[in-house]
């Protein structure tokens, strides 16, 4: 996705873990951060006490929804998916995307993977890789701060 492109549509999701959302419901009122991981993946375990505490902390100013995009045959199993879910307290809504739908849409190729959208809608921030939260902080504070002009 290129820069202030506007969020695809949440559809084809394989599965919702913890609640499901449609885009009409996340543009308008608040920004939004996507985030894609996947259980094999060691870094994306590593940040997601971060992105619960982006969460947690913006709860009144912020939608986030976790995509989770496997990266093998091995990535599939709900069950897993679910326990991971469970034991790394995601608990904004999940989209399972076994079939890539949405990471087609949004072109990524990453895990983890983080997408800034305004309340219009339109993607300002993009980056992947395990580190970087300062810098994912400082964009979704810009974004905020613009917001509330």
């Amino acid at each position: 996705m290129k820069l202030r492109e506007q969020m695809p549509e949440l559809d084809g999701a394989t599965a919702w873990l913890n609640d499901e959302v449609q885009k009409e419901e996340l543009v308008g009122e608040k920004a939004t951060l996507i985030h894609f991981w996947s259980v094999s993946c060691g870094l994306c375990k590593e940040a997601m006490p971060d992105v619960n505490e982006l969460r947690d902390e913006y709860e009144d100013d912020l939608n986030v929804v976790a995509v989770h995009m496997p990266r093998s045959e091995n990535d599939l199993d709900m069950s897993v998916i679910e326990q991971m879910a469970i034991g790394h307290d995601i608990t904004q809504p999940i989209y399972v995307d076994s079939e890539h739908k949405l990471t087609d849409a949004f072109e990524n190729k990453y895990v983890p993977a983080y997408y800034v959208f305004d309340r219009e809608g339109k993607l300002r921030h993009f980056q992947a890789g395990g580190s970087g939260m300062d810098m994912l902080r400082k964009r979704l504070n810009r974004v905020l701060n613009e917001e509330t002009k």
